[in-house]
């Protein structure tokens, strides 16, 4: 009789590691309609044997330079339906074929065993390839995935928060705020802050990147932020690779742009700080976007010094100047509205509005040497600015 319960539990059990591995192996799925309540209705990310591992045919990708969220880890993760391709675009985000979902996995490394951690997260530069083999949850504490997806009638964006256990997200359609305590890897400068999960209408205040059309877009899959060695697959160039796996048609054999990393210390000054504010703020701050009407535009197409910021007053007063003048006084950092506005966490004055809750401050420290290596002054201008207001 003992026999038996054991062979029926050796059987029950062999059972269950086949439904398991079944679900785990899923395809991805694809809904058309409809905001699913959980992560895992989806199947484009799993969680097993302690790790968040993408399904089959998601691939995972990097940027050049990524927007700052807190110094979070992102995950980053693009599935096109089979068949499929995105189209290449020089400019703007890849045109998609319906179906497609965009993740992006927020995350922090866990400090538990430094100094008595606790829940206290790390705050430490983002490598792409430490999710090689998924993510290990031991190391990592999950925050959120949020989805792009394409379908009939455009991109629909969604967010959904990770329990404590970090076994299943759950869509939180109203956003969430979350209490978290940052520090670095010797134990110092801890900082505890409120991680902000978007709600529906915030995702849109970033994705709808045309202020006629409001229609909600990717951001970070351009040409100029995607063309970089893949992290995952070393000596390949991911935009070479995504052609190769049948995921894009139209690149150009040459001439394709390129960001530079805004932490790269052998690239020109110039070139990082332009690619850290094209992909920090050149979604709403470009002649299209929803900070169209402000006159100050980011993006990496604009060249116009003086749409730059350069000694250029704000379009509207108030305290998110802190009495400056100009947006960009060359030579003085300390006296432009730009890196005021970043360096703030003032709800009336921070620059970006939303996705943070903390100052980022190596993007300060660039934004500073970049306007410090400015020549030239804004004593004209501020002479008849001074003689308008009179």
């Amino acid at each position: 009789m003992k026999q038996l319960f054991v062979i029926g539990a050796a059987v029950m059990l062999a059972a269950m590691s086949l439904v398991g591995c079944k679900r785990s192996h899923e395809p991805v799925q694809f809904h058309a309609t409809g905001h699913p309540e959980n992560l895992s209705d989806w199947h484009v990310l799993s969680v097993a044997d302690g790790h968040l591992r993408m399904n089959e045919g998601v691939e995972p990708y990097a940027l050049n330079s990524a927007l700052f969220s807190d110094y979070a880890h992102k995950l980053r993760t693009l599935w096109l339906p089979p068949g499929t391709k995105a189209t290449y675009q020089d400019y703007e985000a890849f045109d998609f074929p319906v179906g497609t979902i965009i993740s992006k996995t927020f995350y922090y490394p866990r400090a538990e065993n430094i100094n008595g951690g606790g829940d206290s997260v790390l705050r430490v530069a983002e490598t792409p390839a430490e999710s090689r083999d998924g993510l290990d949850l031991s190391k990592v504490r999950l925050i959120e995935t949020r989805l792009l997806v394409r379908r009939e009638k455009g991109w629909v964006a969604m967010a959904y928060v990770w329990n404590a256990q970090q076994t299943e997200a759950v869509l939180a359609r109203a956003g969430d705020s979350i209490a978290m305590t940052l520090q670095k890897p010797d134990g110092s400068g801890k900082q505890d802050f409120s991680y902000m999960v978007p709600d529906e209408n915030q995702c849109a205040g970033c994705h709808s990147t045309n202020n006629t059309t409001r229609e909600l877009h990717p951001i970070g899959p351009k040409a100029r932020h995607l063309n970089r060695d893949d992290p995952w697959h070393p000596g390949s160039n991911q935009l070479a690779r995504m052609v190769s796996l049948g995921r894009l048609q139209g690149l150009p054999m040459s001439g394709v742009p390129r960001n530079a990393r805004f932490d790269d210390t052998s690239a020109a000054l110039g070139d990082r700080a332009r690619a850290y504010l094209d992909v920090n703020c050149g979604h709403c701050h470009n002649p299209k976007g929803p900070a169209d009407t402000s006159g100050l535009w980011l993006d990496a197409g604009t060249t116009d010094s003086r749409r730059l910021g350069l000694c250029k007053p704000p379009v509207a007063a108030g305290q998110g100047t802190g009495d400056h003048m100009f947006d960009i006084v060359p030579g003085r950092p300390d006296d432009s509205i730009l890196v005021y506005r970043m360096d703030s966490l003032d709800p009336g004055a921070m620059m970006p509005e939303l996705g943070r809750g903390t100052v980022h401050e190596e993007g300060v420290a660039l934004m500073r040497d970049w306007i410090g290596a400015w020549l030239g002054s804004c004593a004209d201008t501020e002479q008849n600015v001074a003689m308008q207001s009179r």
